[in-house]
């Protein structure tokens, strides 16, 4: 039985799908402002998104995710104004590479990507709007903006388990982002403003633009439909984003909008917030061209709790370095074995499957890799001691491929540059020679540049550090 957290309750309950048949899972996550390129901080949570929908399918359910895109909000807008092109222009490389950094990092792609300029989602979110006005939940106000009448939900709060009698919300709030102490009435359509220059929709109360939040409620519902199974995002999207979707839904459908509420800590920096001013800021493409991979990124950012803060340091991506290379030497070492085999016997840790009883724990990934890791340690000793048959190494493999289905770690294919094949050729020539000391100053010198080289009675192998 899986068990997961819920925001909403603040405990862990068993996972039941809203599907009949128990087999279908609707997830909707939040997805990327595109103003800039996502941060390793965003990533965090969309890693931890990534592993609870592999999680979820190795136990046998059909996951529909959908994540969104904000192409529209106050910082696409102003990025827009300040670059003085057009909005679309504007967010399209961010977009790109977001999509290649979810590829790198090998997160798998949701069902739909929506953004929330799609013509589709726009109407739908005028529609939501008035929808909202009809009922008495929302109403325009004197700068023709929309807004959202939160004295009107009561159970508004219930996510971010705020106290409103003390925080006494009144007046409205016209930004995308605030903080508690400024709880009011939220926007839904936002009158334009000069400022805005061409980024505008008609709507029946005159030209304007959607607030961020009804963006989302629009997207997820019209997509997933007006109840989801669980709903993601970071601990800063609780209040005011989730909380704010809440209310808008379920005033229009009625319904509880979603079942199950998951939240991700926040990422700190050698125990700092990540900022630029602070020099700690951190983006996929900065720790590539450090010569970081994308699978070594991977391993650090979910290798923690996703509700536990983590505290990213360039020693925690050392440890991912050695520990992906420890995992690698012992799959080519099965492999090798269980080449040998004829048939396959199960190994004993398949049936056990203490990584994937540790998932079902709320996805505690820490007990899941100490499980993986004390059956590297187990097994390896076993090879030692030739105890471990091709047929069960065949088995192993068998196994691990099925555990690799959620934690993605395979080596990247490498590609060897032209001069790093030089001094490999300069090596082998070196060994033909039994010039032993040219041969050991190349391997070195190899090294330094990031390339292991390994001798064996099949050849030589060349890999990258921590591919």
């Amino acid at each position: 039985m899986i068990r997961l957290h819920n925001t909403l309750t603040r405990s862990a309950e068993p996972f039941v799908p809203l599907d009949p048949e128990g087999k279908k899972v609707k997830v909707y996550t939040c997805g990327p402002t595109v103003y800039n390129h996502a941060h390793i901080g965003n990533f965090r949570a969309y890693l931890f998104e990534d592993l609870l929908q592999r999680h979820l399918e190795y136990r046998g359910f059909e996951v529909e995710r959908v994540m969104n895109l904000t192409d529209v909000d106050d910082k696409t807008i102003r990025g827009a104004r300040e670059h003085g092109i057009p909005l679309a222009d504007f967010t399209k490389p961010f977009k790109d590479a977001f999509f290649e950094d979810l590829a790198t990092l090998r997160i798998k792609p949701a069902n739909a990507f929506p953004a929330a300029t799609d013509p589709e989602h726009i109407a739908r979110m005028i529609a939501m709007i008035a929808q909202l006005i009809a009922a008495g939940h929302a109403y325009q106000a004197d700068d023709q903006s929309v807004y959202f009448r939160i004295a009107s939900f009561p159970a508004y709060g219930k996510l971010a388990h705020l106290n409103l009698e003390e925080l006494r919300p009144s007046g409205r709030v016209s930004s995308d982002e605030y903080e508690k102490e400024n709880i009011g009435d939220f926007a839904l359509w936002k009158a334009h403003d000069a400022a805005d220059g061409d980024v505008k929709w008609d709507s029946p109360w005159g030209p304007g633009r959607p607030g961020w939040h009804i963006e989302c409620s629009a997207m997820a519902s019209g997509l997933l439909g007006d109840r989801l199974d669980i709903h993601c995002g970071g601990v800063d999207n609780i209040f005011p984003h989730h909380e704010a979707e809440i209310a808008q839904t379920e005033c229009c459908t009625g319904q509880t909008f979603v079942n199950l509420w998951m939240h991700c800590a926040h990422l700190m920096v050698d125990g700092r917030k990540m900022a630029k001013s602070a020099g700690n800021f951190y983006t996929l493409r900065g720790l590539r061209d450090k010569g970081w991979s994308g699978r070594e990124v991977r391993y650090v950012l979910f290798s923690a709790h996703y509700r536990l803060p983590l505290n990213f340091t360039f020693e925690g991506l050392a440890g991912a370095r050695s520990a992906l290379q420890r995992l690698d030497a012992w799959q080519q070492r099965i492999t090798e074995l269980a080449a040998a085999a004829e048939s396959s016997t199960p190994h004993p840790a398949a049936a056990e499957d203490k990584f994937a009883a540790a998932l079902d724990d709320d996805l505690n990934i820490s007990a899941a890799l100490g499980a993986l890791f004390d059956l590297v340690r187990d097994t390896n000793r076993a090879m030692d001691q030739g105890e471990l048959s091709p047929e069960q190494a065949r088995g192993l493999l068998d196994y691990w491929e099925r555990l690799n289905s959620v934690l993605r770690l395979e080596p990247e294919a490498a590609t060897i540059p032209p001069d790093i094949a030089v001094l490999l050729e300069q090596r082998t020539n070196a060994r033909a020679a039994k010039d032993w000391a040219k041969s050991d100053t190349l391997r070195d010198e190899l090294l330094k540049h990031g390339w292991v080289v390994k001798d064996s009675k099949e050849g030589t192998k060349l890999t990258r550090t921590g591919a």
